[in-house]
């Protein structure tokens, strides 16, 4: 069985609580008496994309479980880089792989540099199509934004361009459970390609729905609901389970 933490869209910096709720949630993370195969952080990581937010975000993000953190919409590639990868600035996408022996986690860059929608570029689906190649582990796709609507109208107008690639991608290849995102500050769980596409809530904030009152930015952004963190559980016959624990 493989237990995997899900959270994103940390913001810090977006709020004087941003800090002290993934704070909170990390905090969490680190008292659990079992082991986690991941933690992954789809993106958002700093509000501005500055040099001290990502500093920040460095020291909250250090875990005992293996950590794999990708960038979002707010983020700024040469700052990522430079700070929390420990390599030299550049402009191309930041794509990762984290291999553990249970699995393999592929945290691909959606961001469009200065845009708020996102789209895969050529370069990081074709490295993305090496990770999945690479392997007879199960292999969990990670990126920030949503590639098919999620009915949250704010969100649903920036979210992933051109996802046809990426469906016609997966949908050759049985060894990717699920495909994991952020951006929609809500938690979701739908299809993409034939395979399960789970959201993470947002830490920072919560962007409440139509029906909840939701219909703009300035109407959907909650920053009193509480910080949730997901837990996607593969089990022993591929059937994946995800559970949402609310962090006081």
């Amino acid at each position: 069985m493989i237990v995997i933490a899900h959270l994103s869209d940390i913001h810090i910096g977006a709020t004087p609580e941003s800090v002290g709720r993934a704070a909170s949630v990390m905090r969490y993370l680190e008292d659990l008496p079992g082991d986690l195969d991941a933690v992954l952080v789809t993106g958002d990581i700093a509000d501005h994309g500055s040099a001290t937010e990502y500093e920040q975000a460095a020291k909250l993000l250090t875990s005992r479980h293996p950590v794999l953190v990708g960038p979002g919409n707010h983020d700024h590639r040469a700052e990522f880089r430079r700070v929390l990868l420990g390599e030299p600035p550049a402009p191309g996408p930041v794509n990762q792989v984290l291999r553990t022996a249970n699995a393999v986690y592929a945290m691909c860059d959606s961001s469009i540099p200065g845009e708020n929608p996102g789209d895969l570029e050529e370069e990081t689906l074709d490295w993305l199509e090496g990770v999945l190649d690479g392997t007879d582990l199960p292999v969990f796709v990670a990126f920030h934004h949503p590639p098919v609507p999620l009915h949250s109208p704010p969100v649903d107008g920036i979210r992933l361009h051109r996802p046809e690639r990426l469906a016609d991608l997966l949908a050759a290849r049985p060894n990717v459970p699920a495909v994991l995102v952020g951006h929609a500050h809500t938690p979701a769980a739908t299809t993409f390609a034939g395979r399960p596409l789970l959201v993470a809530a947002g830490v920072v904030s919560t962007l409440k729905l139509p029906w909840e009152g939701g219909t703009s930015f300035e109407t959907c952004v909650d920053h009193d609901l509480p910080p949730l963190v997901a837990f996607h559980v593969l089990d022993d016959e591929g059937r994946m389970t995800t559970h949402y624990r609310v962090v006081r």
